[in-house]
């Protein structure tokens, strides 16, 4: 998409504010009611953003850059899907390309783990079938950075998510176009866990060691309401996900169509 298009496309679309309720789009404008509500991702109840009617410099390929940058103090094993894993040692970033139009992504962060030659083995806290280059999701707990790129309105949406419970701090940000709200999670959740929940490298969520449907909201439905336990992480880090119904305020938008750069840091200054 070119430049002076992507711009037209922005004018096009500023001040559009949705509103998610249930898992339904409401819009004040733009939105017709026959849009295909699969296209969102989440099940997000709302969202938030800014748009910017800046261009990058060079033409879009495509492709959108989301940069992983190990903060931490100890080794982690970065893990994407798309984009599969690679060990991080402090200090030390991994980039990854994701394709324009990706939906249901996510980014998430492997700890103590150990793998031979041939990159098998295990790993304490968000293990993906005992493989270095992940294809499936990971085990809980493991702190979630969520992502669809280029949706409704060539829109990215973003989060940062507890759902599978905590393993290590995260920060998930947008790095361009002007589009700076970003999700940060970097509470000391492990230390304040509830007892219940806590296990060797992380805190679970409640759905995890209880698997009931107050705490799963496995049939989606409205009546699912925050527990003492989500309040816990919600309580912790805000603006995250804490359980399958969250609030309004824990989903966030940019610009997409390769307007937007992403990083996701691990350990967060």
């Amino acid at each position: 998409m070119s430049c002076a298009r992507y711009k037209h496309l922005l004018f096009s679309i500023l001040l559009l504010d949705f509103t998610f309720t249930n898992q339904f789009i409401q819009a004040q404008t733009l939105i017709g009611p026959n849009f295909d509500e699969a296209l969102l991702p989440f099940g997000s109840h709302a969202i938030t953003g800014t748009l910017s009617t800046h261009c990058n410099r060079h033409e879009f390929d495509g492709t959108i850059p989301f940069t992983l940058r190990n903060n931490c103090p100890f080794t982690v094993w970065a893990a994407a899907i798309p984009g599969g894993g690679r060990q991080l040692q402090t200090n030390e970033a991994w980039v990854i390309n994701v394709p324009s139009g990706t939906t249901g992504g996510r980014i998430w962060g492997r700890t103590n783990c150990s793998f031979d030659k041939s990159g098998r083995g295990n790993c304490q806290t968000g293990d993906c079938g005992g493989v270095l280059q992940c294809v499936t999701f990971g085990s809980p707990p493991n702190t979630l950075a969520e992502f669809s790129l280029d949706q409704v309105n060539h829109l990215d949406f973003f989060d940062v998510s507890l759902v599978d419970g905590f393993n290590i701090p995260m920060e998930f940000t947008p790095t361009s176009n002007g589009c700076s709200r970003g999700v940060r999670c970097a509470a000391d959740i492990n230390g304040q866990c509830p007892k219940v929940l806590k296990v060797a490298g992380g805190c679970n969520n409640p759905c995890t060691v209880f698997k009931t449907d107050e705490y799963c909201c496995s049939n989606a439905s409205t009546s699912c309401k925050p527990t003492n336990y989500s309040k816990f992480f919600k309580g912790q880090c805000p603006d995250a996900y804490s359980y399958p119904m969250d609030n309004a305020n824990s989903t966030f938008t940019c610009p997409g169509a390769g307007a937007t750069n992403y990083a996701v840091v691990f350990c967060p200054s």
